[in-house]
């Protein structure tokens, strides 16, 4: 049984998640090209695509673990948004956004 991944709240905030992260991480340093920067994408995107590799999958035990999968990604872009404030290279307001929108994908919303 298939399932459409952009039936789910979390797909499409994960999805707009990606866009954003991506705007917010092109103003890091060149260094960082390699680093930090390429990790936080990496994580954004990861939370998405295992949304949607899940949703194709045929049973119930693969569709949980890819959506296991999917808040962890989630948990590691939110504490790498925060990170990356810390170096200096993120807006903390910016990060905090993001932070909280990673909380609303994955379920483990902190309040503000």
């Amino acid at each position: 049984m298939s399932r459409d991944p952009h039936k789910l709240e979390a797909f499409v905030l994960a999805d707009e998640l990606v866009v954003d992260v991506y705007r917010q991480t092109s103003r890091f340093p060149p260094a960082e090209r390699f680093g930090l920067q390429s990790q936080v994408r990496r994580a954004a995107v990861s939370v998405a695509a295992n949304l949607v590799e899940g949703s194709a999958r045929q049973s119930e035990r693969e569709y949980v673990h890819f959506i296991s999968i999917a808040i962890g990604s989630a948990s590691e872009a939110r504490y790498l948004t925060s990170l990356a404030v810390r170096l200096g290279m993120m807006d903390e307001r910016a990060a905090q956004q993001l932070g909280h929108r990673y909380g609303r994908v994955s379920g483990r919303s902190r309040p503000s």
